[in-house]
């Protein structure tokens, strides 16, 4: 049987057909977005983003060693994954569980297989990334709540301490955090337990300005960085001198510079306002060798080094943050934001010639 369509039937029939294309393409288009960046992480571990794990060993925030990173992953702490952009490599740290070494705080962080000696060092980090959470509870009057330490000088010898902590800090609410940076006095004697740091203000605020109450938070700083923006940092230490240079798009570049073999802190009179008013009501108010770290070995760490912890204020208000740990669950805590997430797009590393194994710092803390 033969039949016509009339053209307003035409019309509508064309339509219907051209919509049912659009749909079809709008759709093929997001499973290839889809695809793409399925495409883009499957298969893709670490050491093919950034390719420098040959230098590192890898703790995870359950306080295992698992040596090299060149061709590992871990759902859990450690992978890659695409923005729809670039790949990043994931470092992620719960509040609470198993951690390394005499830590009170979980990491998922690499730490550089060989130390150096600052006196005679040519030795470089390099980084840029973006924090993509912070612990969602904790007490605002600690010092540490709601901060992530992405970036470390560490001594493998003496007291083992650290004379730069890179850190970011957002509290709750705020859409800005700042990011600061401490040097620790390595204290002088056997006794370490005066030891303190000395936070410095990149953007935003330092270490010290804490909330006036439990769940009561200061003015959120007006140069500070959101969650999920970029920034990076540069460290070198040459002939003793630690220089550092962080960098973030729309924020002002800042340098910094700090001798490792010469203490500014030698005596009771030097220890400076900041750390009288956090540290010395604690206990806290130790004197620095004369020679600083000169002599010891030192050696970078990079990741998520967790800084938000379940301990009781009440045992240190600094460091002791009272947080939701949900007795160690990682995956609770992952649940309702109680970790620390960051994402390392690229970095580098130059290791001085004169570098040496750094084998005995973990056998000591492993």
């Amino acid at each position: 049987m033969n039949f016509k369509i009339s053209p307003s039937k035409t019309t509508m029939f064309a339509i219907m057909i051209g919509a049912l294309l659009f749909l079809k393409s709008c759709k093929d288009i997001k499973q290839d977005v889809s695809k793409a960046n399925e495409k883009a992480s499957k298969g893709i571990v670490a050491n093919d983003v950034i390719p420098f794990f040959q230098h590192w060993n890898l703790i995870l925030g359950d306080g295992s060693n698992v040596g090299l990173a060149t061709n590992y992953e871990n759902e859990n702490f450690f992978y890659v994954t695409n923005d729809g952009k670039s790949n990043w490599v994931v470092y992620k740290a719960p509040n609470a569980g198993d951690t390394h070494g005499t830590s009170n705080n979980t990491r998922t962080e690499l730490a550089q297989m060989k130390k150096w000696y600052p006196a005679t060092a040519n030795d470089k980090l390099t980084a840029t990334l973006k924090v993509m959470n912070v612990s969602a509870t904790g007490d605002a009057r600690v010092a540490s709540t709601y901060s992530v330490v992405v970036g470390q000088i560490h001594s493998a010898d003496g007291h083992e301490n650290e004379p730069l902590k890179i850190f970011y800090k957002k509290f709750p609410g705020h859409s800005k955090g700042s990011v600061f940076w401490h040097y620790e006095i390595n204290t002088a004697g056997d006794d370490n337990s005066g030891r303190w740091d000395f936070s410095t203000a990149v953007w935003g605020n330092n270490f010290s300005v804490v909330g006036s109450e439990v769940n009561t938070y200061p003015e959120e700083p007006k140069d500070g960085i959101a969650l999920g923006e970029e920034f990076s940092y540069e460290i070198e230490v040459k002939d003793g001198i630690m220089r550092l240079k962080f960098m973030s798009e729309g924020h002002e570049t800042k340098t910094f510079s700090k001798n490792l073999i010469v203490s500014e802190y030698t005596t009771a009179a030097d220890i400076p306002k900041q750390t009288q008013d956090l540290f010395v009501p604690i206990g806290q108010d130790g004197a620095e060798r004369s020679k600083a770290y000169a002599g010891e070995g030192l050696f970078f760490k990079l990741g998520s080094y967790n800084q938000t912890n379940g301990k009781s204020p009440e045992v240190n208000k600094n460091w002791c943050s009272g947080a939701e740990t949900h007795g160690g669950d990682v995956q609770k805590q992952y649940a309702d934001g109680n970790y620390a997430e960051v994402w390392f797009k690229t970095a580098s590393i130059y290791v001085s010639d004169a570098a040496v194994s750094n084998e005995g710092y973990f056998a000591k803390n492993d």
